[in-house]
């Protein structure tokens, strides 16, 4: 994450837009999904697969989806070459939540909102990633925009390892507008910039909305006008960025730290 080339978003490339296939690959993922209560319309499953194969078929059965059979070179042309394990789901992968469900679920547990935003994250990948990290920090969620970002395809579920089940990730149309929803709730907006303070400085033991900028090209103009503080990492070496996804597990953490420490648990 690059967060000093924001101001030549304007001259890049537009980008390809995914391919939302609506699979969900591999056991892991087939079986979280499932667990979850995801609607899956189809559950394909080698027959020659042995394990946990046989206990994926037996949870969709007890949910009445249909489980077709697929030996692995139907499998592996569906997935387009992903290693699928011998197992494959359609139809779990593109649904979104609201942001009153991020509140909710902060409300149910009691703790003030932490709500990661993701500034025109395009790899789905890094989507994946910080995904999984978020449930993995106590997140109560994700926003993503329509346009500019990685979509929750099986890409994105596949590498969430499962985490996309159970992490609230709403996808808005105008991103700016939806960081002013969050500000008007009392959620204090924490943007990540090589022109910020040291991250461990800052306070973010209260309602938390932290912004994730692109690959490559950090917050855009706008959303960096719109945070309430802006965080950087210390740089020592002679690369001064980090991936996307590892950027934001960083911060994360440092939100878990201080939370935790608010709290009393050290």
């Amino acid at each position: 994450m690059d967060n000093n080339k924001f101001k030549d978003r304007k001259n890049r490339p537009a980008p390809r837009e995914e391919d939302d296939s609506g699979l969900i690959i591999g056991r892991n993922p087939v079986t979280e999904a499932l667990k979850a209560g995801l609607p899956i319309d189809t559950v394909y499953i080698d027959p020659a697969a042995g394990g946990s194969a046989g206990h994926i078929r037996a949870l969709a059965k007890e949910r009445g989806i249909v489980v077709k059979d697929a030996d692995d070179r139907k499998l592996s042309k569906m997935c387009r070459g992903a290693s699928h394990q011998g197992v494959a789901a359609v139809g779990a992968c593109a649904e979104y939540a609201e942001i009153d469900d991020i509140f909710r679920a902060a409300e149910e547990k009691g703790e003030e909102p932490f709500i990661i935003i993701c500034d025109e994250i395009e790899d789905p990948h890094n989507l994946g990633a910080i995904i999984r990290t978020a449930e993995t920090a106590g997140a109560h969620g994700v926003i993503i925009p329509k346009r500019r970002s990685a979509s929750l395809n099986f890409t994105v579920f596949k590498t969430s390892a499962g985490a996309a089940s159970y992490v609230p990730v709403a996808r808005v149309a105008n991103l700016a507008a939806a960081v002013e929803e969050l500000k008007e709730r009392g959620v204090w907006i924490y943007g990540t910039d090589g022109s910020g303070q040291d991250y461990t400085e800052v306070s973010m033991t209260g309602a938390v909305g932290l912004v994730i900028g692109s690959e490559g090209f950090g917050m855009g103009r706008l959303m960096k006008e719109k945070c309430d503080f802006l965080l950087k990492l210390p740089m020592a070496g002679r690369i001064t960025s980090l991936n996307a996804s590892v950027a934001a597990g960083i911060f994360m953490y440092e939100i878990v730290r201080q939370r935790r420490s608010a709290n009393g648990q050290g």
